[in-house]
C-alpha cells in the first residue's frame, strides 16, 4: 500500500502531472454527479470531473458538504482556465483500510492509515515532462506530458500543462521535474530539476520507417 497520495517516481524519465487540492466538490446536479466544481477556501470554483473508480467511494462514504484533500490530474483548457480530473481522496483518518478493499482506489490515492498530514502541504503538484515553451520575462512555461496508452487499440495523446514561472530558454527540449503550487486558477513553479536532454532523432527515425513501409 502506498503511504503517500503521489507515488514515488520509478523511472527518471517518467512523465506525470498530479497534485493535491483541498476543497468542497459540488456536482452540477443530481443527474450529472461526475461533473462539477471544486471550491477552495477562497471561494475559487475550479471546473472538475470525477474519474471512474473514485465515484462509488465518494457516493457511499464521503460527505460532500465538507472540504477534503483531493488527488487530481491538472489539465489546461487554455492559458487561463485550470481543469481538474479528480482521481482520489487523501483522508486516512476517516477512510479506513476496509474501504480501500471494498470500493477500491487507484494507485495514486492509496491510503496511509495513521496520518492525514503531508510534508508538501495543500495545492502541491508534481509535474514531469518535456519543456516545449518558456518565456522567462513573462514567466510563461509549457510542459508536454506523454501518457501511457490504456490499451493497444487506443493511442494516448500527449497534453500540455501551462505554468507560471521562470525556466531558462536553453533548457528547451529537456525533460524536467517541477515542484508546483496552485494559487487560485494558476500553477506556479516553486522549483525545478533538469533531468536530461530529449533527442528527437529516435522519433524522426521511426517516422521515416513508417513512411517507407507505407510506400
Amino acid at each position: 500500500m502506498q503511504n503517500h497520495p503521489i507515488p514515488s517516481v520509478t523511472d527518471p524519465l517518467q512523465y506525470r502531472a498530479i497534485g493535491l487540492v483541498r476543497g468542497i466538490y459540488k456536482p452540477q446536479n443530481d443527474d450529472n454527479f461526475t461533473r462539477g466544481d471544486l471550491i477552495d477556501s477562497n471561494g475559487n470554483e475550479i471546473d472538475s470531473v470525477l474519474l471512474g473508480r473514485v465515484i462509488t467511494l465518494i457516493r457511499n462514504h464521503v460527505p460532500l458538504e465538507k472540504p477534503h484533500l483531493w488527488v487530481v490530474y491538472p489539465r489546461c483548457r487554455n492559458h487561463q482556465n485550470l481543469h481538474l480530473q479528480i482521481t482520489g481522496i487523501w483522508e486516512p483518518s476517516t477512510l479506513k483500510k476496509d474501504l480501500v478493499k471494498s470500493d477500491g482506489l487507484n494507485e495514486a490515492s492509496s491510503l496511509k492509515i495513521d496520518s492525514d498530514d503531508l510534508l508538501e502541504g495543500d495545492d502541491y503538484f508534481s509535474i514531469r515532462g518535456e519543456l516545449i515553451f518558456t518565456r522567462p520575462e513573462e514567466k510563461e512555461v509549457v510542459i508536454k506530458i506523454r501518457q501511457k496508452p490504456r490499451n493497444q487499440q487506443k493511442k494516448a495523446l500527449p497534453f500540455k500543462v501551462n505554468l507560471k514561472g521562470e525556466v531558462p530558454i536553453n533548457y528547451l527540449k529537456h525533460f524536467i521535474s517541477l515542484d508546483v503550487r496552485r494559487v487560485d486558477y494558476q500553477l506556479l513553479v516553486e522549483d525545478f530539476q533538469i533531468i536530461a536532454p530529449l533527442s528527437q532523432q529516435k522519433i524522426n527515425n521511426k517516422s521515416i520507417k513508417i513512411q517507407k513501409n507505407k510506400n
